[in-house]
């Protein structure tokens, strides 16, 4: 039998709109994701490469203060499952975005609501400050910033692997697999950077906030002042006196300020304290260029730029 070109352009059109609505049935059934962090985008992304992954914050960002964009809005609104830190984290602009997006699947409580604080023990806790505006970003149920700590993220992975086999139960056998795999490797990397981190014992910081307190604690190493008069307060000059004094007898080596802060409050006390004391900028999350673009390229990061403060 022949076919005329009319038959032909016809097939061609049928077979290019089948293979479409194939396509975009496949593109629609992608778990779509909101991290409120790139720490958690990240690691969804590690777990679950074929999902699709918005982070409502970047490095240079503070997550305590974000605007409730429409952007974010509608964002959360797609959303299968969010992402986000807890433990007080995002309890100034979180709340407005659930709220507004009207999204049942990402409610407190819902199982596509997952918040990482929840899944580790948290230190600090205060809870004797817990409501109080004028302490500050003090967090009651404990210091948030879980994720510099590989041991905990540790811990979160394979709370978060679980997760989106309940979220996604089609996708479950994948999401083992990755998830046991993300441990395998991310163990084997924290007993690497445990070795070479051990000249790193005993080293003295002042750093401004407690965003590096849970990496403090791994590497064994001491802060010795904070630049903020309390948390989350850009330092003064008048609170400057307090860490001048507190380390002028013995100069720490490393001011540490996160890149989401100011630099101005460190320089003035590195130049008040002279040699060896210098300022040490580092991310205090994943980034958008490499090297710290992945979770173990910003740890590699984090541990090279400490060692390099060390000698």
């Amino acid at each position: 039998m022949q076919h005329t070109p009319s038959d032909r352009t016809t097939g061609f059109w049928r077979s290019a709109l089948v293979a479409c609505t194939l396509w975009s049935a496949g593109a629609a059934h992608a778990l779509a994701v909101f991290a409120c962090e790139p720490e958690w985008a990240a690691l969804v992304r590690q777990l679950a490469p074929a999902a699709d992954v918005r982070s409502a914050t970047h490095a240079r960002q503070d997550p305590h203060h974000i605007e409730a964009r429409p952007g974010l809005i509608a964002q959360l609104r797609r959303a299968d499952l969010a992402v986000c830190t807890g433990a007080g984290m995002e309890v100034g602009w979180l709340p407005m975005l659930q709220q507004r997006a009207g999204n049942a699947r990402v409610q407190d409580g819902a199982a596509g609501m997952f918040f990482a604080a929840e899944q580790v023990t948290l230190i600090d806790a205060r809870p004797a400050a817990g409501g109080n505006p004028f302490e500050g970003d003090v967090h009651a149920a404990g210091n948030p910033h879980v994720h510099l700590d590989p041991r905990r993220l540790l811990q979160v992975a394979a709370a978060l692997g679980k997760r989106l086999e309940q979220v996604d139960p089609a996708g479950a056998e994948g999401y083992r697999a990755r998830t046991a795999a993300f441990q395998a490797d991310w163990a084997a990397r924290v007993a690497q950077w445990e070795r070479r981190a051990v000249p790193l014992r005993g080293l003295r910081v002042a750093a401004q906030h407690s965003t590096f307190a849970y990496l403090w604690r791994w590497l064994g190493i001491e802060q010795v002042a904070d630049l903020e008069p309390k948390p989350g307060v850009p330092p003064t000059p008048g609170h400057l006196q307090k860490p001048l004094e507190a380390t002028r007898g013995a100069p720490p080596p490393a001011i540490v300020v996160a890149a989401s802060h100011q630099l101005r409050g460190a320089q003035w006390l590195a130049q008040q304290l002279g040699a060896p004391a210098k300022v040490l900028q580092l991310p205090s999350t994943v980034t958008e260029e490499a090297p710290t673009d992945t979770l173990a390229g910003f740890y590699d990061l984090l541990l090279a730029e400490l060692l390099a403060s060390a000698r």
